[in-house]
């Protein structure tokens, strides 16, 4: 069985909005904006859930409705949410700009000395010129 979003309930098969939650729910979003934490917004709006469980709510699209849930909260007030978000979590320094990639292409001189022993065994003869290859790291250009 598929878990219900809050602020919803189940009739005849269908997504249906539940009022009290609902309640509750713009409540979350509207103290949120008003510069509460996750949890004490929560708090203020009867909302009994972990911070996690809080932010997912004050991220979740479905509440702007889609196909099978009937909407619940104003995308302006949704895009409000996420724009409130982003700047919280670059205030705390929790959004990292990404380092630029540097493509280092290491080059590799390899040597061999001409084998001294012969084996009649092919497999083993491999085994052996394989173990005397040696390789190098080229650095800049030398």
């Amino acid at each position: 069985m598929q878990h219900v979003l809050y602020g919803y309930m189940i009739q005849d098969g269908k997504a249906v909005i539940d009022q009290p939650a609902v309640l509750k729910l713009k409540e979350l979003y509207k103290a949120y904006l008003s510069g509460l934490s996750l949890i004490d917004a929560a708090e203020k709006a009867g909302i009994k859930r972990y911070h996690s469980t809080v932010a997912k709510m004050l991220t979740n699209k479905r509440y702007l409705g889609d196909d099978y849930y009937p909407q619940i909260i104003d995308n302006d007030i949704f895009e409000q949410v996420q724009a409130e978000k982003l700047k919280r979590a670059q205030m705390l320094g929790k959004i990292k700009k990404p380092s630029p990639k540097i493509n280092v292409i290491k080059q590799f001189r390899f040597s061999m000395p001409t084998p001294e022993q012969l084996y009649d065994d092919p497999f083993r003869q491999a085994e052996y010129v394989y173990s005397l290859i040696e390789s190098e790291v080229i650095k800049n250009g030398d």
